[in-house]
């Protein structure tokens, strides 16, 4: 089994995430999800006009949801870290301490949707979890992990 080097195999990456920094992590990306939307947005109702009725409603909805998904994906698969995650000093990795594949990172963000289309309670799972993980990161066999920053 080969593990990721930039993941270090050390007790520290062993450390679940705590429930508050979760959330606060939860509540960055948010933030950041905002911006991107409002820019997409922006830039849809400059090119299209009005998108309040009709097939362009639609196409603004499924644009924002790519927009947002393209993010994540991206993020996951380039870094193990979106925006909020670096911060927090959080990285996404597979069950062996590697990068989600294309296949995973879909899967969990269309079934990170689906939580919140289900009122949060994929994610409301982390507090029973005894990995504070979340339904989605416990179906993938997927994980959050603490990856402290080099102080040196």
């Amino acid at each position: 089994m080969q593990t990721n080097p930039a993941v270090p195999n050390t007790a520290a990456s062993l450390i679940k995430p705590s429930l508050i920094k979760l959330t606060a992590c939860l509540i960055y990306d948010a933030l950041v999800v905002i911006a991107l939307a409002f820019a997409c947005a922006l830039a849809f109702l400059w090119l299209a006009g009005d998108a309040t009725q009709g097939i362009k409603r639609y196409a603004l909805q499924v644009i924002l949801g790519l927009s947002v998904g393209t993010y994540f994906i991206w993020c996951w698969r380039k870094a193990g870290q979106t925006l909020a995650m670096q911060t927090w000093q959080f990285k996404l990795v597979s069950q062996n301490g590697q990068l989600l594949t294309v296949k995973v990172a879909i899967a969990r963000y269309i079934l990170a949707c689906v939580s919140l289309m289900l009122f949060g309670l994929g994610f409301l799972w982390a507090i029973f979890d005894q990995d504070h993980l979340f339904l989605h990161d416990r179906l993938l066999k997927t994980r959050i992990i603490y990856v402290p920053r080099n102080t040196a």
